[in-house]
């Protein structure tokens, strides 16, 4: 691998001390995680302190640790880079490595959608040249100047996702990161608790323009009814060009035409002023509306369009995120639609369309295991209750539900939808698993805090259950 790090450019960067010689070949701030080579990041957060782990870092295979202080019981001469605050560090690094980037940057962030997103925009930009990306979703204040301090020289490309719930949370990451492209997916109900309105929320998403390189390119949803506002956020924060994305007649790049499938879709798109037609290999109109967005953003960094159409076809749903899982519970054979990492209404309502369009096998059913969406605030009884009524016009044929907040959604259902309710995942698991019928599809959905993953490992044992009595 190559050398992100040496001794003497991480000492200039964050204007530490510590001995010469060593080099890094990646960066890690969890000791647990770390691989030979990496730079550890000592972190000290409200419950664990990375100080306590860096003889194991090292021990791992760690270059050199970044710390505040010298932990007790090292060697003398341990390969440390001394700092005032290992945060501040971080940032340093980051900072260090854009200045010295050379390629192409885009930061996205959106209330819904913008891991997906960073996703296609990884596929499509690798297929043209080295492009480093966010990890999973670590879009925070630290997960965004960890995203920077790894990034390549010499790479072409560089996508950052960044997050909030909070008002000025992106405005310092936007600019620490000095996009040459930024992208908005959506403004739409999720981790609202913090705000009054959605036009609150839209000025915070807004931010993410204000680390715009003098001159560039921002892409907003033509859609959700902000076009306008984001637009003009846009171009007062010095944008030179803005661009939209949609079904909307006026948007640069349009959806003319969507044939779903369970497995992906055939569309037809207008991508500034080109006519394309392409595959998408990820299930849900939500998928291609924003790889719009993404050609757009690639475009606009300089990537060709016709290869990034192509390469469209290779998108998958990742793991949490709308991935499909096919397992033999001791009932049957079973489709799992894995959306157990988050929820808001808006995905709420697009990972209802995937299920809706999905053919159950013989005797099989369309099956929903809902949980809480959190963050809502005081708009929460008001959200789930017109979840319900969306979900009672589909052909939905059952619904398992959890969570206080769930409540109001069940209500709303038709009668012979309402399958069970608990108040926690771990109590409807039970009921879950062996209400299931074989040929049975089952989407999984809810909040990360309501515990999804506790239903999602409950059917995985029955699987796993099935297959060693059929052995015995």
């Amino acid at each position: 691998m190559s050398v992100l790090w040496t001794a003497e450019a991480a000492k200039a960067a964050t204007a530490g001390s510590g001995p010469d010689g060593w080099k890094a070949t990646g960066i890690a701030i969890d000791s647990r995680q770390v691989t030979p080579g990496d730079l550890f990041v000592a972190l000290a957060g409200p419950t664990h302190d990375g100080h306590d782990h860096v003889a194991g870092a090292l021990k791992a295979g760690a270059a050199a640790a970044l710390v505040s202080r010298v932990p007790e019981g090292l060697p003398s001469g341990a390969p440390l880079l001394l700092v005032e605050d290992t945060q501040a560090g971080l940032e340093a690094l980051a900072i260090a490595a854009r200045a010295r980037f050379r390629g192409k940057v885009i930061a996205l962030t959106g209330s819904v959608g913008k891991t997906g997103s960073k996703e296609m925009l990884r596929l499509v930009l690798s297929a043209q040249g080295e492009t480093s990306a966010t990890l999973g979703n670590l879009n925070n204040h630290i997960g965004a100047p960890l995203t920077l301090a790894r990034l390549p020289e010499a790479a072409a490309y560089a996508v950052l996702e960044l997050g909030m719930n909070h008002p000025d949370e992106i405005r310092p990451l936007a600019k620490m990161a000095q996009p040459h492209v930024t992208m908005i997916t959506r403004i739409a109900p999720a981790h609202t608790a913090f705000f009054d309105s959605l036009d609150e929320v839209a000025a915070a998403k807004a931010e993410i323009f204000e680390g715009l390189e003098p001159g560039g390119t921002a892409i907003v949803n033509a859609d959700d009814g902000f076009a306008d506002k984001l637009s003009a956020a846009a171009r007062q924060a010095g944008a030179g060009t803005v661009l939209r994305f949609g079904e909307a007649p006026e948007a640069d790049a349009r959806l003319l035409d969507l044939v779903l499938e369970a497995d992906g879709s055939d569309a037809e798109m207008a991508v500034l002023n080109s006519w394309v037609a392409c595959r998408i290999g990820a299930a849900g109109k939500h998928w291609a509306v924003n790889s719009l967005g993404v050609l757009a953003a690639a475009v606009s960094a300089g990537a060709d369009l016709w290869r990034a159409a192509e390469a469209l076809a290779e998108v998958r749903a990742p793991a949490g995120r709308g991935a499909t899982e096919a397992l033999t519970l001791p009932q049957g054979p079973i489709t799992l639609i894995d959306e157990s990492y988050n929820a808001s209404p808006a995905a709420m309502r697009a990972a209802f369309a995937v299920l809706a369009a999905y053919q159950p096998g013989a005797s099989g059913r369309r099956v929903a295991v809902l949980g809480d969406m959190l963050e809502l605030g005081v708009n929460a009884p008001r959200e789930h209750r017109e979840l319900g009524e969306a979900l009672a016009a589909l052909p939905v044929d059952r619904v398992f539900a959890a969570g206080p907040e769930m409540r109001a959604l069940v209500e709303a259902l038709r009668p012979e939808q309402q399958a069970g309710y608990a108040p926690d995942t771990g109590a409807l698991a039970a009921q879950v698993v062996p209400a299931l019928h074989g040929g049975d599809v089952v989407l999984i959905k809810g909040s990360l805090g309501i515990g999804m993953a506790r239903i999602m490992s409950a059917l995985r044992a029955a699987a796993a259950g099935a297959g060693a009595s059929k052995e015995q």
